[in-house]
């Protein structure tokens, strides 16, 4: 008889959870390891924790050399540059000279950063800066001081890949839940489609709506998990890559598309861009759909989207 056994595990700094529909648990466990052996290796690739990662690498050379990478990594890389141009920039994997530094989500915060110390850092913030030999395999950063990072879509990239291994793997379905970012495939165990729910920005425990689900992947951004209150003002962590500065105006966006790398990807730009332009955007990729909620609480979605 199938059922569905499940395993919380800490993976890349988030609370991941893995589902497989088995009849056997011994086989479902094997397949869970696996999935965890997987994502493992990848944070083990992009992490910037590590002076031993490619990325740390790529990032102590910038302006002086290239490195060689495993084609995996540089293969992200050209397509987290491809997000970049469709996405007019607000995607940008060389935003991490600007992170950390300014701002620091812990409730520490009492004030702005001085936006003159802004403005230098973001000189170095430009996807265009990133320069990549396919013939070498190498990756080099231009100039000196340049970082990248892959918060914007490592946990996509990671829950797509442990995804594709469990299908390998004859997993006919399935759940990587990469703390909210959800890739689904196959049915549950009863055979219905998965069902899943929307957060409510001022609830996040509770979704003020259930969508069906199947071969899909979810991925939600929003200002109601890390925040700070500076002046009675409320900033989210989402940093705009060209400003520097974090968002304000829209509360949460969930994207669905059926690669989880995707929808990770696309979930920041489409709540710094505006809303105008997120859906003017979204509305010309097929296979992208999305649901913004601003902070007056209206709800946008792109054409495709019925809520029930």
């Amino acid at each position: 008889m199938l059922r569905e056994f499940k395993r919380p595990q800490k993976l890349m700094g988030n609370a991941f959870e893995i589902t497989v529909v088995e009849n056997d648990e011994k086989k479902a466990e094997d397949h869970i390891d696996a999935a965890i052996h997987e994502i493992q290796r990848i944070e083990k690739l992009l992490t910037t924790f590590s002076e031993e990662s490619q990325t740390s690498l790529i990032n102590k050379n910038a302006g002086i050399t290239p490195v060689q990478v495993d084609l995996e990594i540089f293969d992200l890389i050209e397509r987290s540059i491809r997000i970049s141009a469709v996405t007019d920039g607000y995607f940008d994997i060389s935003y991490g000279g600007i992170d950390k530094s300014f701002w620091n989500f812990d409730c520490e915060m009492k004030k702005l950063p001085h936006p003159e110390l802004i403005k230098d850092h973001l000189k170095l913030v430009n996807y265009q800066n990133i320069i990549l030999d396919r013939n070498q395999q190498t990756v080099f950063l231009k100039e000196k001081g340049m970082r990248i990072g892959f918060g914007g879509i490592g946990k996509g990239y990671a829950a797509e890949m442990a995804k594709r291994l469990l299908q390998k793997r004859g997993v006919a379905s399935g759940i990587v839940n990469a703390s909210g970012d959800l890739t689904t495939w196959g049915n549950q165990a009863d055979g219905k489609p998965w069902t899943i729910g929307i957060a409510d920005p001022d609830h996040a425990k509770q979704p003020f709506s259930y969508m069906n689900i199947t071969d899909m992947a979810v991925a939600t951004s929003g200002n109601y998990e890390k925040f700070v209150i500076i002046n009675g003002k409320k900033y989210s962590h989402t940093i705009n890559p060209k400003t520097g500065m974090p968002v304000s105006g829209v509360k949460s966006v969930t994207i669905f598309c059926p690669n989880a790398e995707i929808a990770d990807a696309m979930a920041t730009p489409v709540s710094i861009m505006g809303i105008d332009a997120a859906l003017n955007m979204i509305n010309q990729i097929n296979h992208l759909e999305c649901i913004i909620i601003d902070d007056r609480d209206k709800i946008y979605s792109s054409q495709n989207i019925n809520l029930k």
